[in-house]
């Protein structure tokens, strides 16, 4: 699980990648438990999702602030 500080440490592209790589695994996650497989960690997607948030998070905080003059 990422945390808010590593996340910030990335830059913007390391963070871009991030969240592709992330969004492609919440894909495959969902599919295989559409599919009625069963998940390696039950827990895995909820954590996926909550990973995404926080990327996404961070990056519309630092648009914001480069809008406002960064303040």
């Amino acid at each position: 699980m990422l945390d808010a500080e590593e996340i910030r440490d990335m830059d913007s592209n390391e963070r871009k990648e991030k969240l592709e790589e992330l969004r492609d695994e919440l894909f495959h996650e969902k599919g295989v438990a559409a599919m009625g497989g069963a998940p390696e960690s039950p827990g895995r997607i909820s954590t996926i999702k909550k990973n995404i948030a926080r990327i996404m998070t961070i990056m519309n905080e630092e648009k914001n602030n480069k809008t406002k003059g960064g303040n």
